[in-house]
């Protein structure tokens, strides 16, 4: 029995670009109303008005700046406040480091574990509860094939996206026999900004795949009740090394692959140009 989407509500977090505009626009092809959750609110703004005239679906903004601690209860209170209950929940917000552990600003890898793991389980928190009750809905966390094994110089952001994988698959085990889904959704390199926001062009290995071929991926997923889905042939192939070899061996691998090919006090000097200098 496959997911019913019209008129029904979805709450994609990260909606501005990249994967979550993809989701909101099939979302709401589908008949969905929407709310469009990230920090952008003038691409939020123009998502929405683009969405309501193509497909006639209500579109609500709300934009929130997810690395802040109290940023879940305000965008669950927003919700609240416009009198929705929420079906389907896309955890699609997410950001990445990369570099040498000791070179990156402390205050980025913290608002990483925030934006990629804390509001990713506070939204869960919120919106989870309402669809046991009603005994319908789907939750879709965004991870990663980085997830699979540990990544040098992409440390923090295999680690998330490692959580990510672990607690959705354990949440789709306590929800699959009350009708919820809940799905953990694992893209390798992907079309998106991503990894030129995170200055880590070096670490996308591999043919891209599509914003829509992700999303198709997902929904795919969703509807066959699936707790875990990687997109694309060659990513599962490659999701499935890591499991044959020793840990420490997987990680060695991967930073081989990724590794930054300036050096950590030339990455930094770059980084600081573009920053307007060292602080002070």
């Amino acid at each position: 029995m496959t997911f019913s989407y019209r008129g029904k509500v979805a709450l994609i977090t990260g909606a501005s670009a990249g994967i979550g505009a993809g989701f909101a626009r099939e979302l709401a092809a589908r008949g969905m109303t929407l709310i469009l959750v990230a920090r952008n609110e003038a691409a939020l703004d123009a998502l929405a008005a683009e969405l309501k005239s193509t497909c006639g679906v209500p579109v609500h903004v709300i934009p929130a700046d997810l690395s802040r601690e109290a940023a879940a209860a305000e965008v669950t209170a927003a919700v609240a406040e416009r009198g929705l209950a929420v079906d389907l929940l896309v955890n699609n917000a997410g950001v990445m480091t990369y570099g040498a552990f000791e070179t990156i600003d402390p205050a980025r890898d913290h608002a990483e574990v925030m934006i990629n793991i804390t509001a990713l389980v506070g939204l869960t928190h919120a919106f989870l509860p309402g669809m046991l009750e009603r005994r319908f809905g789907g939750v879709i966390n965004v991870a990663s094939i980085a997830g699979f094994q540990p990544i040098p110089y992409l440390a923090v952001y295999a680690a998330t996206k490692a959580f990510v994988i672990s607690f959705s698959v354990a949440l789709w085990e306590e929800c699959r026999d009350r009708n919820v889904c809940v799905l953990g959704l694992c893209p390798g390199t992907t079309t998106t900004e991503l990894f030129d926001r995170g200055e880590a062009k070096e670490a996308a290995v591999g043919s891209p795949r599509t914003v829509s071929q992700v999303v198709a991926t997902a929904l795919n997923g969703l509807d066959r009740k699936s707790s875990l889905v990687v997109d694309g042939l060659k990513n599962r192939l490659l999701s499935h090394g890591p499991r044959l070899i020793p840990r420490w061996f997987a990680a060695r691998c991967a930073g081989q692959a990724v590794r930054p090919k300036r050096s950590p006090a030339a990455a930094e000097s770059a980084r600081q140009a573009r920053d307007g200098g060292a602080p002070g």
